[in-house]
């Protein structure tokens, strides 16, 4: 791996997201090696994902080079690499280009999809964790549409402009709205000689509403929202199957469609190595004490989604969004530096700030403490929290440009078939 030998504690951490850099960019001017791994050379802010998906923005626009992050620090490296195992008892950590010894071990792997055990929809199902996933989605629709236009089988057609969504969470809202402006304001431009009322976009969830995280309050604005833009909205249905284009679900509906998305559940990301009963296994997560240790190790600690610590407020865990991840991280800095002076650690207490979605122009929901509100101002605050949480001023420079274009010119400037999208196989297993 090629790290020179160092008289001072390496601290190692594996994984670019959230919590691996919150806490890469404050550990990186301290008296360690620091030393972070990823199977990418950059940070992904994992909220729009969903405007790279359906041509919003560019990929370029929420990505930032991991290695900008630690050269602010004169003993820090990083190095791109899948990690394969730990192993503890030699306090070593395996990856694809070698192995490295750790004084401390911090796992911020995040989390991966869940498809519940259904081989079928995981085989065929598009998913959205990563850029890669979201270059294909977007490559997948528009090629969707590539073909629609050229059909003369109307059948075929209908197939070609369905869209079908499983899961209503935020990821899926989003999604669905993101799909439904390009069918109101966009498409219809790029392609005059189609008829577009053949394009449809069903919206599946397994709960009786969308949002169920979010407010009643939110749900009901969501829901009013998604129907104005012609989202057809499926509660209390669960997907059971897709195979052959044919979405099947646990009622009487079933859908044809060659655009199938999955964003029904995550679940960690964990690392080989660590004692069985570390690890939570419904939710593949560790279970971590109030200082973020891994139980059973005093030098191995866990952020954000793999990481689950139980309290009287959330005794299933913290939520697997980022807000708890990049906390995780800045309390983690202190009691490092604690540990590093002999001090005790200070137990991690979580400020819950709100929770937000955006459906379209002008429509978003937002959960704000006892604050329930929906509509333009709720989509000012969305954009405005997430250029603020943007990694890099080039990253918030570009991305603001591009909403500015998009809604002065009703357009979307990113609808480019860079890297078609061939077959379902090339959907990338989801791993560190």
């Amino acid at each position: 791996m090629n790290i020179p030998y160092t008289n001072v504690p390496r601290l190692v951490i594996i994984g670019g997201g959230f919590a691996g850099v919150a806490l890469a960019r404050k550990m990186a001017k301290e008296n360690v090696q620091l030393v972070l791994l990823d199977r990418h050379n950059y940070h992904t802010f994992q909220p729009l994902l969903y405007q790279v998906s359906t041509s919003s923005l560019e990929p370029d626009s929420i990505a930032y080079p991991l290695r900008k992050i630690v050269k602010r620090g004169k003993n820090t490296y990083f190095r791109m690499t899948e990690v394969d195992a730990i192993h503890p008892e030699t306090k070593e950590v395996h990856t694809s280009i070698g192995s490295i010894t750790y004084d401390y071990l911090v796992i911020a792997t995040g989390a991966r999809t869940n498809f519940f055990g259904n081989s079928n929809i995981e085989k065929n199902a598009m998913r959205m964790k990563n850029l890669p996933q979201a270059l294909n989605l977007r490559s997948l629709m528009l090629e969707n549409l590539e073909q629609a236009v050229i059909t003369t089988n109307p059948e075929k057609r209908k197939e070609l402009l369905s869209f079908v969504l499983a899961g209503a969470g935020p990821t899926g809202v989003e999604l669905a709205g993101g799909i439904a402006e390009l069918k109101l304001n966009v498409l219809p431009k790029d392609y005059p000689d189609m008829d577009f009322s053949d394009m449809k976009i069903h919206l599946i969830e397994g709960a009786d509403r969308v949002l169920p995280p979010m407010s009643t309050h939110a749900s009901e604005k969501a829901t009013k929202f998604l129907e104005k833009m012609g989202v057809h909205i499926h509660t209390n249905t669960q997907v059971t199957n897709y195979e052959n284009n044919l979405v099947s679900t646990n009622t009487d509906l079933s859908i044809k469609t060659a655009t199938f998305i999955w964003s029904a559940g995550v679940t960690g990301a964990p690392v080989e190595g660590l004692k069985a009963d570390s690890l939570i296994p419904r939710a593949n997560r560790y279970k971590v004490n109030q200082f973020n240790q891994i139980e059973g190790y005093d030098d191995i600690y866990a952020l954000g989604d793999i990481a689950l610590m139980q309290t009287k407020e959330y005794p299933k865990g913290h939520p697997m969004v980022a807000q708890p991840a990049i906390q995780q991280g800045n309390h983690l800095v202190k009691n490092l530096k604690r540990h590093l002076q002999g001090k005790p650690m200070i137990p991690f207490s979580y400020f819950e700030k709100g929770s937000m979605a955006t459906i379209g122009r002008n429509k978003a929901v937002v959960d704000l403490g006892k604050f329930r509100f929906g509509g333009f101002f709720a989509w000012f605050v969305w954009m405005f929290i997430h250029l603020w949480f943007l990694v890099g001023f080039r990253n918030r420079f570009v991305t603001f440009f591009n909403w500015t274009y998009n809604y002065i010119n009703y357009d979307k400037a990113a609808r480019l078939i860079v890297r078609p999208f061939k077959n379902k196989e090339e959907n990338e297993v989801e791993r560190v």
